[in-house]
């Protein structure tokens, strides 16, 4: 046993203002040190948070912040690699890591490669450090000359060297990109590999996280300890935590996910001799020995006690490797929105939630994930959570001397969780409730509403659209589907503003929508419809996904009623049903839900446009030409619909992130004549198609 470090890495609930950011900071550096850690690392831009709304504030707020942080007793005597927020350098921002020790700032290292694709802009804000391996001086705002006696800092692409080992940087993305700084840094002798990240929840996404982890490690060897932010923005992304801390591509500590939990300190016990004997590899040795130098701010200060000691059981983390814990993504839909939700509930002070339900899939899931979220808020009652349960009273109408605890999750949920089915002449037997999650839960007849519109346009107008199988043309059949859907927005939002006073409370409802992605691109909703809430916890998940989810959830929440929602063909409900008809989503769209969900991925993940995506499907599905132009064609026409979309989780796509043109030419002329050329030579093969799936089946 060699020379021993104890490591901490925090995750946090950051909700953008300064004084509880300071507070979490605090109490995090405190749980570190009492399990005996001398370094400590926290998320990316963990003083004010990722949502910078107006920089100049931002930035005078972060120094003082950063002032409270070197002047409390707790930050003396640990490496606390904090303090990461906006500096601005020679009249540039930079996204910063601020290094402290001891009342003095050893180092400012600011970001190098910024993430501006898909969520992430950054350069709206921040400029990146190209000067690599170089540093310059920062002269210090007055605020923090007078706690840190410093005139000027080292700012830069640099390292810290301690006594005994030496301290390495990184940001976020930058462990993203090719070459990433940990490799020229552990060839030129750093051990120990920080990195404060703001990286958001996507399915499946996680593997990625930890495989780059471990591969940072792995050839190179070495210590990564990685910090995430945890929680909802305030917009569209839940940042999904995960600390973890790996020692030569192995992880030996990880953090929770999905939780409600405002704090949580990841800590462990290794050995640094492990890293040195890993390193001792002839061909390692060659590329180090040519490796350019890095500056280093060398430090009178010690990470390891250079003498044997006891140690925490718990953290003694050399031997006992951690297997990595991964949820399937049915368990990600069921824990990410859940703690989106209950992040946004309590932020907007608002009373509760109100769905409208249809009896299809979609508004179930939502309702589905609604109730996890009130599960997810019982347990955390129940192990003594003193926050979460504040936050449940002053939701659920308690007084401030109330001594109610939300343990049962179907209690609480029919406190907070309000519901509605639209019935008319229209629907099906399918719809069904869910009463079995224990919403306070209202019918409506539509009949009557949807009635005196017609009538009114009759009156103005002389004459009275009728449906489609009634004899009516094409306009008058989407009008009338139109004016239902866009009378249950207008009566969700009554029901969300008056159900508290009918129930002698106060306040409102967040109005819940259930479009999911697959929909969304497609464009197959009604614009100001029932897709138009307040948020919406399924906008990013594709049907395929949410079945999984109902399927998932009836047997893991214990509700049964779940089943027949499974085999529920998927209907608007909008047209008359007749002995020859029945309205059927994926009639109107010419495409099913898993076909919708591979163009889905093509166009956005593959970057394929309408003749690239005939040309990867065509071997597969066979004659696909007038399908890829049905779904190009649609999307084109109905993108002006993505302008107003409800603002949803990003899990991974909600639609709003794709900022090319909302107005195209819809018939693609070019492209789609290329394909019919291509089309028109290949044989037809989906005979032979059919007969393989048949025999697969």
């Amino acid at each position: 046993m060699g020379h021993l470090i104890t490591l901490a890495t925090n995750l946090s609930h950051y909700l953008i203002y300064n004084k509880g950011n300071l507070e979490r900071i605090l109490a995090s550096i405190a749980i570190a040190k009492s399990r005996g850690a001398r370094l400590r690392v926290g998320p990316e831009l963990e003083i004010p948070w990722w949502l910078i709304v107006t920089v100049g504030d931002t930035v005078l707020h972060s120094w003082e912040v950063l002032a409270k942080l070197l002047s409390s007793e707790e930050t003396m005597g640990l490496y606390a690699i904090s303090g990461c927020k906006p500096v601005v350098h020679k009249n540039v921002i930079y996204n910063c890591r601020v290094i402290i020790h001891d009342r003095k700032i050893l180092l400012i290292r600011p970001k190098m490669w910024l993430a501006n694709d898909g969520n992430y802009r950054e350069l709206r804000y921040f400029t990146p450090w190209t000067k690599h391996r170089k540093w310059e001086d920062h002269y210090l705002p007055r605020i923090i000359q007078a706690v840190t006696k410093q005139t000027k800092v080292p700012f830069g692409d640099a390292v810290i060297s301690t006594i005994d080992t030496c301290l390495g940087v990184e940001l976020c993305e930058e462990l993203f990109t090719p070459a990433s700084p940990h490799i020229l840094m552990g060839l030129d002798g750093v051990e120990i590999f920080t990195n404060s990240s703001g990286s958001h929840h996507e399915l499946r996404k996680l593997y990625t996280r930890v495989e780059l982890i471990k591969e940072a490690t792995l050839k190179l060897g070495g210590i990564y300890l990685y910090a995430n932010q945890q929680g909802c923005d305030g917009d569209r992304l839940y940042y999904d935590g995960c600390a973890m801390i790996a020692v030569n591509g192995r992880i030996i500590a990880q953090g929770s996910q999905f939780s409600l939990n405002d704090i949580e300190v990841v800590t462990a016990t290794v050995d640094i001799e492990d890293v040195r004997a890993h390193r001792a590899k002839s061909s390692r040795s060659m590329q180090a020995a040519q490796s350019e130098n890095y500056y280093r701010v060398e430090v009178p200060f010690s990470l390891t006690s250079g003498k044997f000691e006891e140690i925490r059981e718990d953290d003694w983390r050399t031997e006992k490797y951690a297997d990595v814990r991964y949820h399937q993504p049915e368990e990600e839909i069921a824990l990410g929105p859940a703690c989106w939700l209950w992040d946004y509930l309590r932020r907007s002070r608002t009373q509760g939630y109100f769905i409208p339900l249809s009896g299809g899939i979609d508004s179930c899931a939502t309702a589905v994930i609604v109730y996890s979220m009130c599960r997810l808020v019982s347990e955390a009652a129940r192990r003594g959570d003193k926050n979460v349960t504040a936050d449940a009273r002053r939701i659920a109408g308690e007084p401030e001397d109330s001594t109610y605890i939300p343990s049962d999750p179907r209690e609480f949920s029919n406190r907070i969780f309000h519901t509605c089915t639209w019935v008319s002449v229209l629907s099906s037997l399918q719809n069904t409730n869910i009463s079995t999650m224990a919403s306070y839960h209202v019918d409506l007849n539509m009949d009557t509403v949807v009635t005196a519109v017609r009538n009114l346009f009759g009156f103005v107008t002389g004459v009275r659209p009728q449906f489609r199988s009634q004899g009516g043309t094409n306009a008058e059949n989407l009008a009338l589907q139109n004016i239902q859907a866009r009378l249950r927005m207008v009566l969700a939002y009554m029901f969300a503003q008056l159900l508290p006073w009918v129930r002698g409370k106060s306040g409102g409802l967040l109005v819940l929508g259930s479009a999911n992605v697959d929909e969304s691109l497609r464009g197959y909703l009604t614009k100001y419809d029932c897709s138009s809430a307040d948020i919406n916890p399924i906008g990013g998940i594709s049907k395929t996904d949410l079945k999984k989810f109902i399927a998932y959830a009836q047997r893991s929440f214990d509700l049964p009623i779940l089943a027949s929602f499974l085999g529920a063909i998927p209907t608007a409900e909008l047209e008359p049903i007749t002995e020859t008809y029945v309205q059927s989503d994926e009639a109107d769209m010419g495409m099913t839900y898993d076909e919708l969900s591979t163009f889905g991925r093509l166009r956005k993940v593959e970057k394929c446009g309408p003749y690239s995506t005939f040309t990867k499907l065509v071997h597969e599905w066979g004659s696909i030409a007038d399908k890829v132009k049905l779904f190009f064609f649609e999307h084109a026409r109905n993108r002006h619909k993505m302008t107003t979309l409800t603002p949803a989780y990003h899990a991974p796509d909600d639609n709003r992130f794709d900022l090319r043109p909302f107005l195209y030419p819809s018939r693609f002329p070019w492209q789609f004549k290329k394909i019919d050329e291509v089309a028109a030579a290949l044989p037809d093969r989906s005979q032979a198609l059919l007969a393989d799936k048949s025999k697969t089946e």
